[in-house]
């Protein structure tokens, strides 16, 4: 089985100042299961040189939360693979922040998977179907859609990096977490996919999380599912203890 996969996307919130501080308490809280969870957190591109230095001598890694493509370019305000590479182990694509407001379609996600591995960088890439398309019952259909565009030409030895988040995004930031059982068929759904595409050994060693909505109370019931390897965790993994509560669940 894969090592169990815990991410903590802090979104636009903090400085800092004040990642170092929530970092510090991370680390101290998830001591006891370092070893058994892979950790990473994904502060803002501000804190990224902070809370890199913040984590150094301790297990847990560092994530961006997005880049874009190219290496260098008149590209204001975008954040590119070297620069992410030089704090970051991890990086965060296609969240679905990032497709509603920001405009990232499939394709732009493909050539972020493939930067990014280019450059070293493990992508955590995100799926997940909105509330109208569930309830015209296309959520297979699109995630399908968005994992062929999105991983497209990627071949199965550039794949082994790859961990897969699948957020439901009516679920992102509500009080209406995915069913568990759903969540779990779902992630069996890409499982079987990521097999199809790249071969059973990419299927069975790709680490698939869930996230929407994902706390303290509710980590156990999504992570005891033998398909699921993990969480990409939003608001909850802005309390030390409360993420380390999810951390626990995940070991």
């Amino acid at each position: 089985m894969p090592r169990p996969l815990v991410a903590g996307n802090w979104k636009m919130n903090g400085t800092a100042a004040t990642a170092v501080g929530l970092t510090e308490a991370v680390i101290a809280a998830t001591a006891a299961d370092a070893d058994a969870v892979q950790i990473v957190l994904a502060p803002p591109f501000t804190a990224l040189p902070a809370v890199a230095a913040a984590l150094a001598g301790s297990q847990l890694r560092l994530a961006a939360q997005d880049m874009h493509w190219l290496e260098r370019g008149a590209m204001t305000g975008a954040v590119s693979p070297p620069m992410v590479a030089e704090f970051a182990s991890h990086v965060i694509l296609g969240h679905s922040e990032r497709r509603a407001h920001f405009g990232e379609t499939d394709i732009d996600v493909n050539r972020k998977v493939h930067a990014a591995i280019r450059h070293g960088l493990a992508p955590i890439v995100c799926v997940g179907e909105t509330r109208l398309q569930r309830d015209e019952g296309r959520t297979d259909a699109v995630i399908e859609c968005q994992l062929r565009l999105g991983l497209g030409d990627l071949g199965a030895d550039r794949s082994a990096s790859l961990a897969i988040a699948y957020e439901p995004v009516w679920a992102i930031g509500s009080n209406d977490p995915c069913d568990p059982d759903e969540a779990d068929r779902v992630i069996g759904q890409i499982r079987d996919w990521l097999a199809g595409a790249f071969g059973d050994e990419a299927g069975s060693r790709a680490r698939l999380l869930y996230g929407g909505s994902v706390t303290s109370g509710n980590a156990v019931q999504y992570l005891s599912r033998p398909g699921i390897d993990g969480a990409l965790v939003g608001g909850a993994s802005l309390d030390a203890d409360g993420f380390a509560a999810i951390v626990r669940a995940a070991r």
